[in-house]
């Protein structure tokens, strides 16, 4: 078993749902302190919800430093009796490693772990800084992970000058697809106020849904923006609508609709809240908005950073790798805040946060190769 797979089915087997971690960062700390890492523990968010953060720093001659960042928590687990096998034992069938976080993203620290180990042992001095930032709260509200972390750093002038987030971002082989951006994200809740009455009565109350509709209409109907090379243009989707008594003859008082924009660096939240309540207020709407910006859009547009990774994948694996910023959010979004070149790479991720999680296993060593060899190629670039 080679070492990055043994650390994987170490880190696979602790069951850390948000915000337990598990023991993860002890195991990651053990294999990081003969390194020469300094490791900080940095906790956050009430007793009822404790939240594990680690920092962990290597100095370099330069004064550049790369960080690999990531989440030692996973979803929970959904029905037990569904899946073929325990999902926190490591098991193995037909050329896949089963067991959750496998894809998202155990598989990634441990290939960051070995990969950095590997890279020191053939450099003990580099010129090129590492360090770690990895949270136990990304897959849950992540108000107490990364986002404190980086507050941190920012304060202490500590910023890393590239990261690298280890997301499942492949499709088909590992190396396929980086992230060099990610829409941001901004939801709201609408709640459209009307007069409850009998609906044998209809002139005698207001239907809010009613008068709600053609308000929604043009808003589905609306282009936010074009997009741009990077981005796909933003989108706007209803979650959820909640209205009515229960009572099929009852004309509700009010509805309440969940809304949520993924928009790109073409536009703000600002921009997207006045448009959105100019076409409310157009349709002589009574209503109450509460927004939440869930995370601003990044981009790391190709330079230093997405040039060696690009060339990492190539040397190791032949692919010529695939640009980027669709899907969810990630932690990313709060590092770009204070890191200029953040970039995320990862194994494939058809099954991630799915019953039966797994990774092949012919897709773990190449991505412990590629992470080493971004951080060779970076060193060498900066002893030039």
């Amino acid at each position: 078993m080679s070492p990055t797979l043994r650390l994987a089915e170490q880190l696979i087997a602790r069951p850390s749902v948000t915000p337990d971690d598990a023991g993860c960062m002890d195991l990651i700390m053990a294999q990081l302190k003969p390194l020469g890492f300094v490791c900080e523990e940095i906790h956050s968010g009430p007793e009822s919800f404790r939240v594990r953060n680690l920092w962990a720093h290597r100095p370099g001659s330069s004064g550049k430093t790369l960080a690999f960042a990531g989440h030692t928590d996973v979803v929970p687990t959904g029905p037990l009796d569904q899946w073929a096998s325990d999902p926190f034992t490591p098991t193995h069938r037909d050329g896949q490693l089963f067991a959750r976080g496998t894809s998202d993203m155990k598989t990634s620290i441990a290939a960051m772990v070995v990969a950095t180990q590997e890279f020191v042992a053939a450099n003990p001095k580099p010129a090129l800084g590492l360090a770690f930032l990895l949270t136990s709260d990304e897959e849950g509200p992540a108000v107490d992970g990364s986002v404190i972390v980086c507050e941190l750093l920012k304060q202490r002038g500590q910023a890393p000058d590239y990261c690298i987030v280890g997301e499942p971002t492949s499709v088909e082989r590992t190396g396929d697809m980086i992230k060099n951006g990610r829409r941001g994200t901004m939801s709201g809740k609408l709640t459209v106020k009307g007069i409850q009455g009998h609906i044998a009565y209809p002139h005698l109350a207001k239907n809010p849904i009613h008068t709600a509709t053609p308000a929604l209409a043009e808003l589905v109907g609306m282009q936010w923006d074009q997009g741009n090379a990077f981005f796909q243009p933003t989108s706007w989707q209803i979650s959820n609508i909640h209205g009515g008594t229960g009572a099929s003859n009852v004309i509700p008082g009010q509805v309440v609709i969940d809304f949520n924009f993924r928009f790109c660096t073409e536009s703000t939240p600002e921009d997207l809240q006045q448009r959105l309540t100019e076409v409310l207020r157009k349709h002589g709407l009574d209503f109450d908005l509460q927004w939440t910006v869930g995370g601003v859009p990044f981009l790391t547009t190709p330079g230093t950073l997405v040039d060696v990774v690009q060339q990492a994948i190539r040397q190791q694996t032949s692919i010529e790798t695939q640009l980027s910023t669709t899907g969810g959010t990630s932690d990313g979004r709060f590092i770009a805040e204070i890191c200029p070149q953040v970039i995320e790479l990862g194994p494939p991720n058809a099954t991630i946060h799915k019953i039966n999680e797994h990774v092949a296993l012919a897709d773990i060593e190449p991505l412990k190769d590629i992470y080493r060899e971004v951080l060779h190629l970076l060193n060498r670039s900066l002893q030039a």
